[in-house]
């Protein structure tokens, strides 16, 4: 029982140190920038809510201010410490599900909702200046030409949707697709700088912007999830150390009177 007790103090030391660990995450990830393009940051915030965002930013410390009670308590086994601990990180693991729960939202209305961003943006030759800016970048880097299709620009296709794998001359005479481009319907006309022949890229840029949209998302949703994992952990083990007096069975000792009866007490404690 000895050994037994103290594997799980043990467990109980390691669980905390994770717990440590994930609010110095927390912390990391609540309060870094998102990188990438301007497009996927502000549509990104339109997206995910500032409580979100809150539990990261108030949580993560606080995650760190429970964790070092929480080793102390458990590497000195001292018990009301345990509870006060237990309690303490149970609060806070109600507070943080109740707060996170629009990301859960967010995270199974994402499609529709970024489709409903799609819609609005479009058609692109008229979206703003910025929004064009940053699409025409992404277009540029991965290839890839409108959000849903290249007809988003209508008949106003830029040079970035442009396919230059190949030139014109060298494509079959008859094949409308050849790889990742396509050639364009024939009412579609190109600017100024693009030639009447207009091989465009055939892949839309908005499943690249979904991935780009999502990935912060679920990052998030990880870290909040790892987190309760551990705090349940936590609390079980801390309760269990910080309760020991009332589920450990203490030592009998067994005695027989004059009658030849047999008498069970519990054995005086030897301090």
């Amino acid at each position: 029982m000895a050994r037994c007790r103290s594997y799980m103090r043990g467990l109980a030391i390691c669980v905390t140190v994770l717990l440590l660990v994930s609010g110095i995450v927390m912390i990391g990830v609540g309060f870094s920038p998102i990188d990438g393009n301007l497009l996927v940051v502000e549509w990104f915030n339109q997206l995910s809510s500032s409580e979100v965002l809150l539990v990261l930013q108030v949580f993560g410390p606080i995650t760190v201010l429970l964790a070092i009670l929480g080793i102390c308590a458990a590497s000195l086994d001292y018990k009301p410490l345990l509870l006060l601990f237990s309690a303490l990180i149970f609060v806070e693991f109600v507070a943080v599900m109740v707060v996170a729960a629009p990301l859960v939202q967010v995270q199974a209305q994402m499609g529709f909702a970024v489709d409903e961003l799609f819609l609005n943006a479009t058609p692109l030759h008229s979206a703003a200046a910025d929004i064009q800016r940053e699409v025409n970048k992404l277009q540029a880097s991965d290839s890839c030409c409108g959000l849903r299709s290249f007809k988003d620009w209508e008949n106003q296709l830029p040079v970035s949707c442009l396919c230059i794998t190949a030139s014109p001359s060298s494509r079959p005479s008859n094949s409308s697709s050849e790889g990742s481009c396509v050639k364009a319907d024939g009412d579609l006309q190109p600017t100024p700088q693009i030639s009447h022949n207009l091989w465009v890229h055939s892949d839309p840029c908005g499943p690249i912007l979904k991935s780009y949209l999502d990935f912060p998302i679920k990052l998030r949703i990880g870290i909040i999830s790892a987190f309760a994992t551990i705090t349940i952990t936590a609390i079980v083990l801390c309760l269990i150390l910080g309760l020991e007096k009332y589920w450990k069975k203490p030592p009998v000792e067994t005695t027989v009177d004059d009658f030849n009866r047999v008498k069970y007490q519990p054995k005086p404690s030897q301090t």
